[in-house]
């Protein structure tokens, strides 16, 4: 981000979940926003609906968290997992790779994930916790499809997010891809869903048998 927004970086070594790390220095009231803790290793990472991600040596394992007075106007809270996997999609497109974000908080390569983001609320604050693929995966799962420095690839997305683009504007270029989810399942209360006649909606839910579903995630 830019100098003046004063983010703050903590870099470790390895760390259980960079998440769960950057949580309890929020609780404990050790750090403020905007922060931002990034680890080379990564032992036991969050997944969506509590499913651990592997970690592999080389990969991001970033967790950040920003004000909520910070977010953009237009932005549900339930929609904030879609915003900024959207604004990373953006940076690593303007990268030259060919990501896309598979609702809500996906992050894919052809027809295989290489990655996916988990927002929470603490206290007045976003928690985001990031892995992606960058240059390993485990059987089944993707690699990111460029050769990128995790540094410059963080200064960029966080570059992005300073730019404080507006949901309306996200949300216009997200639409545009949202039809590559057909093919695929989302999950609600542990319900696999598919998503092939589903509809998304201006505030980022989705439609699917006349129900209303948020990412919650």
């Amino acid at each position: 981000m830019a100098k003046d927004y004063h983010l703050q970086i903590r870099y470790l070594e390895s760390v259980d979940s960079t998440q769960k790390y950057l949580k309890e220095l929020l609780l404990t009231q050790k750090v403020n926003p905007p922060y931002a803790v990034i680890s080379n290793h990564q032992t036991n990472g969050i997944g969506s609906r509590d499913n651990s991600w592997r970690g592999m040596d080389g990969n991001l394992f970033l967790s950040f968290t920003i004000h909520l007075d910070e977010l953009p106007n237009d932005l549900k809270l339930e929609s904030s997992s879609i915003y900024f996997s959207y604004l990373l999609q953006k940076t690593l497109f303007e990268l030259g790779s060919k990501v896309w974000l598979k609702w809500p908080n996906d992050f894919y390569i052809d027809d295989l994930k290489l990655g996916g983001m988990i927002t929470n609320i603490v206290g007045n604050s976003l928690v985001c916790g990031v892995g992606l693929n960058l240059v390993n995966s485990p059987d089944g799962f993707g690699t990111l499809d460029i050769k990128i420095q995790r540094e410059e690839l963080l200064q960029k997305y966080f570059t992005n997010i300073e730019k404080k683009i507006s949901w309306k504007q996200v949300f216009s270029k997200y639409k545009l891809e949202f039809y590559r989810n057909q093919k695929f399942f989302t999950h609600n209360n542990s319900l696999r869903i598919s998503l092939d006649k589903a509809t998304l909606e201006s505030d980022g839910s989705i439609i699917v048998n006349d129900k209303r579903i948020y990412s919650l995630r």
